[in-house]
């Protein structure tokens, strides 16, 4: 005999299983990448995860720690954006995105911080890691001190821009880590990752971050490429007053990672959202 109170009873719970059970499992299936973290930066609640600590070379996101170095040595007093950096010989030969050609031109500090930022120029990543260290080697090793500071456990980094070495490695939950960091210690940082576009010496030069002109959530913070390791992208989203921190590691194509990125932002605010209607009824 059917026991109608049993059914009742489980009909009801079926209801009230938070949508994040089904919306995970199905996004799971969507996610065509080799590693992905979404948190809720304000309750540090890990929203979706896959592969978080799978070794993947940073590309570009390797910019996030220099900027982080850049910002506490400007805090510290130890440089100025003012200050006048002349570009070395090494810097102008950087491969990759770049926007110097001349060896020994003076740029302003503050305008290299905007073009490494925006524009993720690579000769702008060794003029600075030159100007706050002296040389490259000895601010990468001031790099690989602050990951270890920051509990950055499976990072290891060889240059400040990225650019492909087999040695330079990181994980979706290492980034992540960084870049929540970066963001509490320094949040004005956002004013230029923000930024849709830089324009220096006559020259209009875009974000990499496509996401800013997709999706007006998005308000940061940095892409990067290498063959080997594929699109990735740290995608800042803020909704009311929730932000969330995408990570999103190995992607085929950048229409890939923008489409995988904007449905994972998706899903978080819709979990929030969730969250917090369940809470008003509950009330």
């Amino acid at each position: 005999m059917i026991d109608c109170k049993k059914i009742i009873i489980f009909f009801i719970a079926f209801i009230f299983i938070p949508i994040s059970v089904f919306a995970s499992e199905k996004i799971n299936e969507r996610l065509n990448l080799k590693a992905a973290l979404l948190v809720d930066m304000d309750s540090g609640e890990i929203l979706f995860k896959q592969n978080v600590d799978k070794l993947i070379q940073p590309a570009s996101l390797s910019k996030i720690l220099t900027l982080y170095l850049v910002n506490e040595d400007i805090r510290l007093g130890r440089v100025n954006p003012y200050d006048m950096v002349k570009t070395s010989a090494k810097a102008v030969k950087t491969k990759g995105s770049k926007i110097f050609y001349v060896e020994g031109e003076e740029v302003n500090f503050g305008d290299l911080i905007k073009i490494m930022a925006i524009f993720s120029a690579n000769d702008a990543a060794v003029a600075v890691a030159e100007h706050l260290a002296g040389n490259m080697e000895k601010f990468v090793e001031r790099m690989n001190a602050k990951a270890k500071e920051l509990g950055m456990k499976h990072s290891y980094f060889v240059n400040p821009h990225g650019l492909p070495d087999r040695h330079q490695l990181s994980t979706a939950r290492d980034i992540y880590i960084l870049s929540r960091d970066y963001l509490q210690r320094f949040p004005d940082s956002l004013k230029i990752h923000s930024a849709q576009y830089f324009i220096y010496n006559y020259g209009i030069y875009q974000n990499r971050n496509t996401l800013l002109q997709e999706n007006s959530d998005v308000d940061g913070l940095k892409t990067g490429y290498v063959r080997a390791a594929g699109y990735h992208v740290v995608a800042t989203a803020k909704r009311g007053d929730r932000r969330l921190i995408a990570v999103v590691l190995g992607a085929k194509t950048p229409k890939i990672r923008d489409s995988q990125t904007k449905k994972l932002l998706e899903f978080g605010f819709r979990i929030i959202n969730s969250k917090n209607q369940n809470s008003m009824v509950g009330a």
